[in-house]
């Protein structure tokens, strides 16, 4: 299998700007609310027995359970008949925020990596569309749910691959996109050649 990711520069209309801006809001909203009730649920299973914080306490069932990816999702599309602006983002996209989320404490977990932070306004920069349909690309124009976009093709998608995902981002220059490219190829591994050469690292040089 082989990948490839190609960026373009896309032309959004002012309306269309405006749609892309408030799905990176309501992503950055998405995962400071899933990071709150991840954190809240922590915090309530370090409380000890025979204490309480002074300051305040975590009111949390004690059955619940840890608020992991699959739940959040759930409770995701719970929230959509509550808060009408989640509806207007396309559920993979908000889905894949949570799996940003997920990855963060995954990283924290098993490569040390500091707790993840909360995000300030800006700071969430782009959004995923995990999965694209058939014929994305109509001539010049790129089909996300937000409509017919212009797209600057630079260059050529090269024939037998597939567009896998799309990834919108915000940058100072303007917006673009990133396209993950798929073939379904065997690559071969590259046969070692030259000559074998030895070091013997404990051996170092000493000058008198």
């Amino acid at each position: 299998m082989l990948n490839l990711t190609y960026e373009y520069k896309i032309q959004p209309t002012l309306p269309q700007e405006k749609i892309m801006l408030q799905w990176l809001e309501t992503c950055r909203r998405v995962y400071n609310y899933a990071l709150k009730e991840r954190k809240d649920w922590m915090n309530y299973r370090k409380c000890s027995l025979n204490a309480c914080s002074i300051h305040s306490e975590y009111i949390i069932p004690a059955d619940a359970r840890y608020p992991n990816y699959h739940r959040q999702c759930k409770s995701l599309t719970e929230a959509k008949d509550r808060i009408p602006e989640f509806k207007e983002v396309h559920s993979q996209v908000l889905q894949q925020t949570l799996n940003t989320l997920d990855k963060a404490f995954e990283s924290m977990r098993e490569r040390g990596f500091g707790f993840p932070r909360f995000k300030k306004p800006g700071q969430i920069r782009s959004f995923l569309f995990p999965s694209m349909g058939k014929n994305p690309i109509n001539g010049n124009q790129l089909l996300p749910k937000i409509g017919l976009v212009k797209i600057k093709l630079s260059r050529l998608i090269p024939e037998g691959f597939v567009l896998k995902q799309c990834r919108v981002v915000k940058r100072v220059s303007g917006w673009y996109v990133m396209l993950a490219l798929q073939c379904d190829v065997d690559v071969p591994q590259a046969m070692p050649h030259g000559e074998p050469l030895g070091i013997d690292l404990g051996v170092y040089p000493y000058v008198f």
